[in-house]
């Protein structure tokens, strides 16, 4: 057994053993950067995330270029395209999916707040313009991530990584707690 390997089946088994697949579906709207969903993409991997969903100019992991950032997640990572955001929304909201817009608004909760309800969709727009209005209004909650610099805002890629890592974190201990529905 590799060194990584045996870090893997103790450390990382112990804390996370009971979780196969963390009940998080990324929807990606009009993300335009291939750099950026690839990072999606190797990020979603990392916490077994259990899907992205990429819709309008979203571009998919058909395009070799996202291979470059995603190095191999494109492949181990389910994904799906949706012709339409709203669609997509439909479609898990009907599967029992809360739907999560992650963004800065006025009636946003922060995310170290926010108690989802597992499982969730956790919406991703556009890098300079953000998710639709449209969308938002779909949404059952929104999300934003505690921001104290200058800026106001992440990159999209860096604010998956943030709310993907701070989800497993919450299920995790959902988990140990025996408390996992949807999981």
């Amino acid at each position: 057994m590799t060194e990584d390997a045996a870090y893997r089946a103790t450390a990382l088994g112990e804390a996370y053993a009971s979780i196969d697949r963390l009940p998080v579906t990324i929807l990606l709207d009009n993300v335009r950067s291939l750099y950026n969903v690839g990072a999606f993409f190797r990020t979603a991997d990392a916490v077994r995330a259990s899907a992205i969903v990429v819709s309008g100019i979203t571009p998919t992991p058909e395009d070799p270029r996202i291979a470059k950032t995603a190095l191999g997640a494109e492949r181990s990572v389910q994904w799906s395209r949706a012709a339409e955001a709203a669609d997509a929304v439909d479609g898990l909201r009907a599967g029992g999916c809360e739907i999560a817009a992650v963004e800065t608004t006025l009636h946003a909760v922060d995310l170290f707040d926010w108690q989802p309800r597992f499982p969730v969709c956790v919406a991703f727009g556009h890098e300079v313009d953000g998710i639709a209005p449209a969308l938002l209004e779909r949404c059952d909650v929104h999300v934003r991530i505690p921001t104290l610099g200058t800026k106001g805002s992440i990159n999209v890629a860096t604010a998956g990584g943030v709310v993907l890592y701070e989800l497993l974190r919450k299920y995790r201990d959902l988990s140990r707690a025996g408390q996992t529905p949807g999981g």
